[in-house]
């Protein structure tokens, strides 16, 4: 009987572990196939991925090549440029300060930073990890080059105007990571790169560096790449954001030892469980619309939280706590840069391992992105008609907006002005559709249908400056005919 009873058992337990390895074999086939598809329709030149699922690495694969002029593959050693996705190093760096009563969220960023105008001395360092200093953007003024001397720089940006009041809304800017650099340098008395890679990253040699100057090459680097929409091949990018901008866009890691800094995340080993969570708390705005955390963005997927960030199109990393489930993209260029591959990936990804992720919205955005880039374009309009008519609620203005620059962007004019013409009989009450649709006409040497368009864009929304400034050169233009 209880031979009988054990064999029962051990084929359960065969059985059931036959099953999970068979199931874990069709998820990942499916990636697999996913993945090969993004690629290809996007023409990327190298991808690494890996997903996390309880704790354990599901799928670490690699694809592509790190140098087309090499031809170097995509491998394990590879340090990826992982642009604004720094963002999210450094606000661990933060909150390990907050975490060991050296700063708080409440302080007053003028305890730390010198030669402030007035206006920003209450700012919070609270508001610069959510985007709501309202500070002037430094990366926005050709006065404030990147060669500058920190002081200069600032010297100059004071003189600039605030974009809104403290606190009221979100808006990305790159001063904000800025000053939080300085802020970690003046409690600790290291340069932000050192203090960085020594609580986070201790005893990593080689594939774990800071460096925001895209063009000079380090051994087991993927190069950055810029597609050429004009010669349709890719170039080297040549950019240097400089020293200053370590915190917003300079780590450059390889997936593993991505991989590493997530197990330590979800380990407690950088924060206590009750501070990471704690960066994942919404900040109020007081326009009481705008939704993210203290440096995290907050993206509901079939309405379950997931918290991350994305950086140059390019690359992304996304946590889904309350299914345990990571995903790590990383990439080094894509032909369509505007159409956000990075965030479809991993909202597709989280759908393959986890059912209750199948966010219908965003794969059926995703597969309009796609049937626009590779079908003919009737055929694309088509489809995306059976989906609104399956879902009339459905909202996708922004998508095709994107869509129809990306097409006219990539040589095919006339079938982005056809995008952009849909997207005004979708939003008819929409200025800024108008306003694209008449900047595509205006492209197209069609000037009165944009005329006719941009009056269209100002009686929607009366404080379009853009349409309004159009009008006036476009009267010019016809003046002189």
């Amino acid at each position: 009987m209880k031979k009988s009873f054990l064999i029962t058992l051990l084929l359960l337990v065969f059985g059931l572990t036959f099953s999970q390895k068979k199931e874990e074999k069709l998820i990942e086939q499916k990636i697999d196939d996913y993945i090969k598809e993004v690629i290809a329709i996007n023409e990327i030149p190298g991808v690494a991925l890996s997903v996390i699922k309880d704790g354990k690495v599901i799928y670490e694969k690699y694809y592509g090549e790190a140098s087309l002029e090499e031809n170097k593959a995509v491998d394990k050693n590879t340090a990826f440029k992982i642009f604004s996705t720094t963002k999210l190093i450094t606000n661990v760096g933060i909150f390990q300060l907050i975490e060991q009563g050296k700063l708080s969220l409440e302080d007053s960023i003028s305890k730390y930073l010198n030669n402030l105008p007035k206006e920003w001395q209450e700012i919070k360092v609270k508001n610069l990890l959510s985007h709501s200093s309202g500070l002037p953007d430094i990366v926005m003024f050709e006065d404030i080059p990147n060669t500058l001397p920190y002081d200069e720089k600032i010297a100059i940006l004071s003189k600039k105007p605030m974009q809104f009041v403290t606190g009221n809304e979100y808006r990305y800017n790159q001063t904000n990571y800025l000053f939080l650099a300085k802020i970690i340098e003046k409690i600790n008395g290291l340069t932000f790169d050192d203090y960085i890679l020594k609580n986070q990253f201790p005893d990593i040699k080689s594939e774990v560096y800071f460096s925001s100057n895209f063009g000079k090459a380090v051994p087991n680097s993927a190069f950055r790449y810029n597609y050429n929409s004009e010669t349709k091949k890719y170039i080297k990018s040549t950019s240097d954001f400089g020293f200053d901008s370590h915190s917003a866009n300079g780590l450059n890691i390889s997936l593993p030892e991505f991989i590493r800094w997530n197990q330590n995340l979800d380990k407690d080993v950088y924060l206590k469980k009750e501070t990471k969570y704690s960066m994942w708390e919404p900040f109020k705005f007081a326009n009481n619309t705008d939704r993210f955390a203290y440096g995290w963005e907050i993206v509901p997927v079939n309405k379950i939280l997931s918290y991350g960030f994305t950086g140059g199109n390019e690359t992304a990393f996304r946590k889904f706590p309350e299914n345990k489930l990571t995903i790590i993209f990383l990439s080094n260029g894509h032909k369509y840069s505007g159409l956000y591959v990075q965030s479809q990936v991993i909202n597709h990804v989280a759908s393959i391992v986890d059912q209750t992720l199948k966010d219908d919205y965003y794969l059926a955005g995703e597969k309009i992105n796609q049937t626009f880039l590779k079908l003919e374009i009737n055929k694309a309009k088509q489809n995306y008609l059976d989906i609104k008519k399956s879902h009339p609620d459905w909202n996708f203005e922004y998508r095709l907006n994107v869509i129809g620059y990306t097409l006219m962007e990539h040589g095919r004019l006339n079938d982005g002005l056809k995008v952009l013409e849909l997207n005004t009989i979708e939003n008819p009450k929409s200025g800024n559709a108008f306003d694209s649709l008449a900047d595509g006409y205006f492209r197209n040497n069609q000037v009165e249908n944009a005329k006719e368009s941009y009056k269209k864009a100002l009686e929607l929304s009366p404080d379009n400056k853009n349409a309004a400034e159009m009008l006036e050169k476009i009267e010019k233009i016809l003046t002189k005919k």
